[in-house]
């Protein structure tokens, strides 16, 4: 589902940090070059789905409907 931390490492070439950088740092200002999507977690580390790297369809996620009252429904007051 996720990249480990040696495959993002891998990824953009970087593996430690530098000039005042942390690694995850540099990390995440690469991927941002490279155009793809992350997130950071907690512990401030990069975070990337295969998905991203890999390609393939993401599935669109389902707005959820909320509840309603039959009272307030077109269809409920149109009958009555």
């Amino acid at each position: 589902m996720f990249l480990t931390e040696e495959e993002v490492g891998i990824l953009t070439g970087i593996k430690r940090g530098r000039n005042g950088k942390s690694g995850y740092q540099l990390q995440a200002e690469q991927l941002r070059r490279m155009g793809l999507p992350f997130f950071v977690n907690a512990c401030s580390r990069p975070i990337v789905t295969r998905v991203a790297v890999e390609g393939g369809r993401i599935a669109p996620v389902k707005e959820a409907k909320g509840w309603e009252p039959n009272v307030l429904r077109k269809e409920a007051t149109a009958k009555g």
